[in-house]
C-alpha cells in the first residue's frame, strides 16, 4: 500500500506541477498521486439521483414588456435554462478544470451558490436550481481536522496522512481570484483527472464563502436546471484575521 512519504507531501507535489514539469510527471509525483488514490477509499460517497443542487451565474437576460403591439421596455431577467450551463468545449482556466474542458460546477446550498460568484452590492445574479438524472459517485476531498499542526520531525503514516488530505481541502476550497494564473490551478486540475480517470463522476470540497458543499461534475449532462430566478445582493460583508505580525515605520512618519 502506498503511503505518503511527508506530511508536507501536498507542497511538495503543488511545488513540483507548477515550477518543474506539468505534464510529464517525476516519480515523486507519481508515488504521491498513488498514494491519494491509496488513501481515498474511506472518503468515496454518492449523491442520489433526483437530488437538488444550485448553481449561479452573475448576470441576467431582459424580458420585453408590451402593451398591445408597443414594446413599452425592458426588464432584467434570470438567464434562461441553457445559458445556465458551461458550454461544450469552451471554459475558461477553473479550479478542477482546464481551459476548453467545462465542468459543472454546483452547489448543496443556495447562498454558497451565490456568493462563489463573488457579487458586489447591486449585482444581478441568476440563480438554477439542478436537479441531478444521474446517482453520482463522489471523492469527498473536505477535511474533519481543525487544528494547525505543525511537525517537526516526520510523525506516523497515519499522521501524515490527516496533515495532507488538510491540504488537498484547502486547497480546493481556496477562492478563486482574479489574478491567479494557469498555474495556480495546475496542482488541483491534476488531482480532478486523477480521479475522473479512476471512475469517479466529481468532487465534493470544502466552500470558504458559505455553508455546505461545493459539488464539481465532470459530465455537464448529470444535471439540468428546473427552474431559475433572478436575484440582487443586497449587503456584503467582510471578516479579517490577522496572519502575521511584522511591522515597519514609514521614514515619514514623525511623532
Amino acid at each position: 500500500m502506498s503511503i505518503f512519504k511527508s506530511w508536507r507531501s501536498y507542497h511538495y507535489f503543488e511545488k513540483a506541477v507548477k515550477r518543474k514539469n506539468r505534464y510529464i510527471h517525476d516519480s515523486n509525483v507519481k508515488d504521491f498521486l498513488q498514494a491519494v488514490l491509496e488513501t481515498s477509499k474511506s472518503r468515496i460517497e454518492e449523491i442520489k439521483e433526483g437530488s437538488i443542487l444550485w448553481r449561479s451565474q452573475l448576470g441576467h437576460d431582459w424580458e420585453p414588456y408590451s402593451e398591445g403591439k408597443e414594446h413599452i421596455d425592458d426588464f432584467p431577467c434570470a438567464f434562461r435554462p441553457e445559458r445556465m450551463k458551461p458550454i461544450q468545449n469552451s471554459s475558461s482556466e477553473g479550479r478542477a478544470n482546464p481551459k476548453g474542458i467545462p465542468y459543472l460546477y454546483i452547489s448543496t446550498e443556495m447562498n454558497t451558490a451565490m456568493a462563489g460568484v463573488r457579487p458586489w452590492i447591486g449585482s444581478y445574479i441568476s440563480m438554477a436550481q439542478f436537479k441531478l438524472l444521474k446517482s453520482a459517485r463522489l471523492m469527498n476531498c473536505t477535511s474533519d481536522d481543525k487544528g494547525n499542526r505543525i511537525y517537526l520531525k516526520e510523525p506516523e503514516p497515519g499522521k501524515r496522512e490527516v496533515a495532507v488530505w488538510k491540504d488537498i481541502d484547502k486547497a480546493f476550497a481556496m477562492p478563486v481570484t482574479s489574478g491567479e494564473t494557469i498555474a495556480d490551478y495546475a496542482s488541483t486540475q491534476i488531482l480532478a483527472e486523477l480521479f475522473k480517470n479512476n471512475g469517479f463522476d466529481g468532487i465534493a470540497y470544502r466552500s470558504s464563502l458559505g455553508k455546505g458543499h461545493n459539488i464539481m461534475l465532470f459530465d455537464l449532462n448529470a444535471a439540468d436546471p428546473i427552474n431559475c430566478a433572478l436575484y440582487e445582493a443586497k449587503k456584503v460583508s467582510f471578516d479579517f484575521a490577522q496572519i502575521s505580525n511584522r511591522y515597519f515605520i514609514s521614514k515619514y512618519y514623525k511623532k
